[in-house]
């Protein structure tokens, strides 16, 4: 058995779906052993997007995603999607080629010292120098990508590790050569008892060893604490962020113990589409006047960052409730009056048995309801508001109606997609990709694809700003390869409006920030994909049907959306 089938016997065992990876020679043995072991090989144009796929996966089924790359410039193009996925949470298994081992830093193809450049963005880094060491650094990095506070585990498999052995004593005899000089017996020695070292116990593999991931659970002393602060609030809030999500089994249980509090929620993440899409708690406007008024907290998930404006956003004399995995995250720029540290979804439903009802406050849930309401007004009346393209308030409203009630919907882009957060409801629990705190361009193509792989039932609309659409185009011949039905709607305002919105304003230029009405609709039927455009908003309603139509016989459409600019989001630069 060779390295390369060493670790595929590991993730078969795991029951890892899908191998997402852009090939290479380093990495070869891994993908042929996994397609023979029945795991789908899904290659990708960019090493990038097998990481966010594997991310996505992660993230709706709470099951490592699995990613391999090859050595060097393989390795680099994933340090974005790695580090996003680190800061996400998510449980990614990232497996990387590297030199041959007896060959680093002698000026082998595409061989760096690897360490240094992964170690800040996983949680550990496996370095293995053995072939039978392979399985049991697969199997810990499996487990700890899940364990605690989840996140990314790399695996570097140096290619002399993951070829048959008699393949390698042969390249090793090759390369220490027939001389007779001493230094050339010297090396054929070293060379040999090398390859005798990394070989030893190859022929034999135990059985994989699975568990199940260690989820913390905060005590029963902080959850007392928290439901006594919530039953005696007059103005409690919920704030839920995508860790809340993390035990994927449990989120219906989750889902119905937000429900059982009463609580008014605001929902960020992937946590959007917890309560459904119409439920009276959930709030979606004016979180920040929310906030500043209610007089107990609880950040499920969420820690205070820039997004809470780092805790000031809470007013001081608000009892704080902190219900986190990270103990760091918890407690980051704001110290909570009660540190809840443990599943934030675990906690939600410790607190729904003890409180039940207790929390609920309809003329508080009210006064909320009716601000939200009136900002829907409002809304409404701007995306009546008519224009010489598509106005993206309408095209989002459109959208949010023609979606199926499976749709998953991942977001990748600026002032586009920041717009459909406030617009777009998703269906359901674990319905909506976004980025997360990294706030990364790119993720799209490669969340989009894992989505749809994890939940091959549902329709995934990819929400794609033009200027983030870049990263991602090429990836629709891999959909197209891979069967893979994808939704994309190109927001095209020919602007990264996002950044020129503020530059113009402050700088009084838009220097860097302007694109092109581009046909991004041809560049998708040049991949073989279909491709539609649309640039009145009278045409948006029936060309979403029919691009739906499409995906439902197969093939992957990307509607591209000529958009008149808009002033919805002013004032939205983030420090």
């Amino acid at each position: 058995m060779n390295g390369g089938e060493r670790v595929a016997a590991v993730l078969r065992a795991h029951g890892v779906p899908v191998l997402f990876t852009l090939c290479g020679g380093h990495i070869s043995p891994i993908l042929a052993a996994a397609k023979a072991r029945h795991i789908r090989v899904v290659d990708t144009r960019d090493e990038a997007t097998a990481v966010f796929a594997a991310d996505a996966t992660a993230r709706l089924t709470g099951t490592p995603g699995v990613a391999a790359v090859t050595a060097g410039p393989g390795l680099t193009n994933a340090v974005t999607a790695l580090k996003n996925a680190q800061l996400a949470q998510s449980p990614v298994l990232l497996l990387g080629g590297a030199a041959p081992t007896a060959l680093q830093g002698r000026g082998a193809l595409q061989d760096i010292d690897q360490k240094p450049l992964i170690a800040p963005h996983v949680k550990r880094l496996f370095q293995v120098k053995r072939v039978r060491d392979l399985d049991g650094a697969v199997e810990q990095a499996l487990r700890l990508a899940a364990d605690g506070v989840p996140g990314p585990v790399f695996v570097e498999c140096a290619v002399d590790l993951l070829y048959d052995g008699a393949l390698i004593r042969q390249w090793y005899a090759e390369a220490a050569g027939k001389g007779k000089a001493l230094a050339d017996r010297l090396l054929r020695w070293y060379l040999n008892q090398h390859a005798a070292r990394m070989l030893a116990g190859s022929g034999h593999m135990s059985a994989p060893a699975v568990r199940p991931a260690e989820v913390p659970q905060a005590s029963q002393r902080a959850v007392g604490a928290a439901a006594q602060a919530l039953a005696r609030a007059q103005r409690p809030l919920l704030v839920i962020g995508s860790q809340a999500l993390l035990a994927v089994e449990r989120v219906p249980e989750t889902a119905a113990a937000v429900a059982s509090l009463g609580v008014p929620v605001y929902l960020s993440g992937m946590a959007r589409g917890l309560l459904g899409r119409d439920d009276p708690l959930q709030m979606r406007h004016a979180r920040r006047d929310a906030l500043r008024e209610a007089d107990c907290v609880l950040l499920a998930g969420v820690p205070c960052d820039f997004r809470l404006d780092y805790g000031k956003h809470v007013r001081r004399s608000a009892r704080l409730i902190a219900a986190n995995r990270s103990a760091g995250d918890a407690r980051l720029n704001r110290r909570p009056n009660v540190a809840a540290i443990g599943d934030a979804g675990l906690t939600l439903i410790a607190l729904a048995e003890q409180l039940g009802e207790r929390a609920r406050r309809p003329e508080w849930i009210a006064q909320l309801r009716a601000r939200d309401e009136a900002r829907e007004q409002a809304i409404d009346a701007q995306a009546a508001a008519a224009g010489e393209y598509v106005n993206p308030l309408a095209l989002l409203r459109a959208l949010d109606a023609a979606a199926g009630d499976s749709a998953v919907m991942v977001a990748d882009g600026g002032d586009f997609v920041a717009t459909a957060s406030y617009i777009v409801r998703p269906r359901g629990p674990l319905a909506w990709l976004d980025p997360g705190a990294f706030g990364t361009l790119g993720v799209g193509a490669g969340f989009a694809l894992g989505a749809r792989l994890a939940r091959p039932e549902s329709e995934v609309w990819l929400i794609w700003g033009d200027g983030a659409s870049g990263y991602g185009l090429a990836e629709f011949d891999t959909f197209v390869r891979h069967n893979v039905p994808v939704i994309a709607v190109v927001g095209n305002d020919a602007s990264w409006s996002q950044i020129a919105r503020e530059q113009v304003k402050l700088l009084g230029d838009d220097v860097g920030t302007v694109l092109a009405r581009t046909d991004y609709h041809r560049v998708a039927e040049g991949f073989g994909a279909a491709g539609l455009v649309v640039k009145r908003t009278a045409e948006v309603p029936a060309v979403l049907a029919q691009a739906r139509e499409i995906a439902r016989g197969g093939r992957p459409v990307l509607v591209n959306v000529w958009l008149d600019r808009t002033d919805f989001r002013e004032g939205s630069l983030s420090m």
